[in-house]
């Protein structure tokens, strides 16, 4: 965890132990050889900042603390157990002399590597000093460096509880030559404890900590709150374990599934090692306490809570990218992943062309200022520099000093090309394609915002209060026209002109009839009027309730005119409703006449049908047909159609229902089969 305690705290004790010097000036700091290394530890005349910043044992009067022989650096931080001091060497001639230099060159010291390290007794021989003793001898941890990675082990010396012993310590080491030539690094290792703002300050790279996770009130509500944390992640485990298992390898075309799988990962590596520092710190401060003269190494832990932090302030990030995932379905909120996933493949195209001139420009300046810009003095630091230099924090007389010709060309050509040119082609890309999602995305339908969210849950539950008292108002109006003694069906009959279901009034009257009489006294009929006002005070009360959590904003001007409606009953909304009610009332009736006259239809084909079966064959033919004899026609009789042959059949009244039938209809004649007869009525 991070606080501005932290960011105090680790400032003042990089004051005190790296910035403070000595009488000739000389600071942890500014240390650039074995001479600086021995007068900021101990000189002829004084005992060097390193002690004077180690050993608080009086007031700034020479008064004693008054307390044990720890120190209290600051008066404040405890000293925990004693400092170490640790070195490590590389062997003679692990570096090749060249052949013309052998002869005055005869030794050298290579670079530090764990295979050149050197391993062999040296000195007075005996004591932890001059023996070398492995990584896992010491329960040691590697330090990154500038130039490269050391080891845990080496050669130490632990320093004592005094001051006076420690400047007896670090005279023998410095009278017997401790550091030489073969010497690479040196660490000065201890730390320390503040009680006041219960945090731990590790000093070998200046790591502050907090260890000991549960003092004070807070804390263990923080714990209330990891244990939640840990409930929500262990569900989140089960429920994309189900997903992976139905969803097989499609599970991850989605990257919002990768980055849950991530966070969960994250989340689940943060409580294991939240249960090993617990336990390792309990480790720890049991074996300081048992022995306070010892060394405690808390490097490793503070290593690995540096660790625990930089991965949760990773999960968090991703925690909040992941917002976007619940807010996509806006399209305002999809601009931004819709313009990068459009442009994705001209940015891919453009940045292999903008690093092959970054990187030319890179490895140009490396070769040209390494040798004297400390900006330039490796690969990776002119990366970044130029990247500083696209953004305006340069240094542009050190160029200039370093190669006063190519310099200033290299920084000209790099500024117009770079940022004058690609940098400029870069933005125009983004800007075309966001131009282009964005007049997309306006041609576009409205999707739901999250104020029509709350809108609509606001109206609904509106609509439902107002429901509630429309129906009560209903039953008072029944009421009102009732007299002394009111009967069920007059009551339903009120209640049914209102649109209401008859099980809705059955169960309304049934709940104050309580002598069953289908008959409504006055008594009854005064608890029914009290129950109905008390639930129209309630609601009432309910909307006036519910206005107030919108007021202030646009659903705070529709609650007003929402309420304006129901006091007025002339109002927009109510007519509106009522409106409403007429209409359906309208096509019910409307339905019903048409349900009437499909039932007339119905009774006039089945006695069609009956008719129809009484009239014979021949009957149908003598009142339809005359047959007369006709001329001959090569020896041949042909039969002449009445001058009524085209009379209708059954043409009983304008609204018959079948039309008179042609000739081509009529029994005995060539009618094709299964044509359908048609009806003239209108609907």
């Amino acid at each position: 965890m991070t606080s501005s305690n932290a960011y105090y705290y680790t400032k003042v004790m990089s004051d005190l132990f790296l910035y403070s010097s000595s009488d000739n000036r000389i600071s942890f700091q500014s240390i650039g050889s074995m001479v600086d290394f021995w007068a900021v530890s101990i000189n002829e005349y004084t005992q060097g900042p390193l002690l004077d910043s180690l050993y608080w044992t009086k007031w700034y009067n020479n008064e004693s603390l008054g307390q044990n022989t720890q120190s209290y650096i600051y008066y404040e931080n405890f000293l925990l157990g004693v400092p170490r001091l640790r070195q490590l060497k590389v062997r003679n001639n692990s570096c090749i002399v060249h052949e013309d230099f052998k002869d005055d060159i005869f030794g050298c010291y290579d670079v530090y590597s764990e295979e050149k390290e050197d391993k062999a007794p040296f000195g007075l021989l005996n004591g932890t000093a001059w023996q070398y003793h492995t990584e896992e001898e010491l329960d040691g941890s590697s330090h990154w460096g500038r130039l490269t990675s050391y080891s845990g082990g080496g050669y130490y010396e632990d320093l004592r509880m005094t001051r006076k012993e420690s400047v007896a310590a670090l005279q023998v080491l410095k009278d017997n030559l401790w550091l030489d030539r073969g010497t690479r690094v040196a660490f000065v290792d201890f730390s320390v404890y503040n009680a006041n703002i219960n945090l731990f300050c590790v000093l070998r790279q200046i790591r502050t900590v907090k260890l000991l996770r549960y003092v004070s009130t807070w804390d263990f509500f923080i714990v209330a709150c990891e244990i939640i944390f840990c409930v929500f992640i262990f569900y989140y485990v089960v429920e994309e374990i189900l997903e992976l298992h139905i969803h097989r390898l499609r599970y991850f075309t989605s990257v919002w599934n990768i980055l849950d799988i991530v966070v969960i990962l994250l989340s689940v590596v943060a409580i294991g090692f939240h249960i090993f520092r617990t336990m390792e710190v309990n480790r720890l401060m049991g074996q300081l306490l048992k022995n306070p003269s010892i060394y405690a190494d808390f490097e490793f832990l503070a290593f690995w809570q540096t660790q625990y932090n930089n991965m949760n302030a990773v999960n968090l990030f991703f925690a909040w990218i992941k917002i976007f995932k619940y807010i996509s379905f806006n399209k305002t909120m999809t601009q931004l992943s819709s313009t990068l996933a459009r442009c994705a493949k001209d940015i891919l195209g453009f940045a292999i062309m903008f690093f092959i001139v970054f990187f030319a420009y890179a490895q140009l300046g490396y070769l040209l200022f390494g040798t004297q810009v400390e900006n330039f003095s490796t690969f990776v630091k002119c990366i970044f520099t130029q990247f500083r230099i696209i953004l305006g924090d340069f240094d542009y007389n050190a160029i200039d000093n370093a190669n006063r010709i190519l310099g200033p060309i290299y920084f000209v050509t790099y500024v117009f090309f770079v940022f004058f040119v690609l940098l400029n082609m870069f933005l125009a890309i983004i800007n075309d394609t966001y131009s282009e999602v964005k007049e997309e995305l306006s041609n576009q339908k409205n999707e739901l915002q999250l104020s029509d969210i709350l809108k609509q849950g606001y109206n609904k539950t509106l609509m439902r209060l107002k429901l509630k008292k429309d129906r009560i108002s209903d039953v008072q109006k029944a009421l009102q026209k009732g007299t002394k003694e009111l009967e069920f069906e007059d009551f339903k009959n009120s209640l049914r002109e209102l649109g209401h279901a008859e099980h809705e009034i059955t169960a309304a009257f049934a709940k104050f009839d309580q002598d069953g009489n289908q008959i409504l006294d006055e008594e009854e009929q005064k608890r029914m009027r009290n129950d109905l006002e008390e639930k129209r005070v309630a609601l009432n009360a309910e909307i006036e309730n519910l206005g107030k959590s919108f007021r202030g904003n646009s659903l705070g001007d529709t609650l007003a005119n929402n309420n304006q409606a129901n006091k007025s009953s002339s109002g927009s909304e109510e007519e509106e409703f009522q409106a409403l009610l007429r209409r359906v009332r309208q096509l019910e009736h409307s339905i019903g006449g048409i349900v009437a006259k499909i039932e007339a239809l119905g009774v006039q084909l089945e006695s069609l049908e009956r008719s129809k079966e009484e009239l014979s064959h021949d009957d149908l033919i003598r009142r339809n047909l005359e047959w007369v004899p006709g001329e001959e026609d090569g020896g041949k009789k042909v039969p002449r159609m009445a001058e009524n042959a085209n009379m209708n059949l059954l043409n009983s009244s304008r609204d018959a229902v079948y039309p008179a039938l042609p000739k081509t209809q009529l029994p005995g004649s060539q009618m094709p089969k299964n044509i359908p007869l048609q009806s003239n009525m209108n609907f």
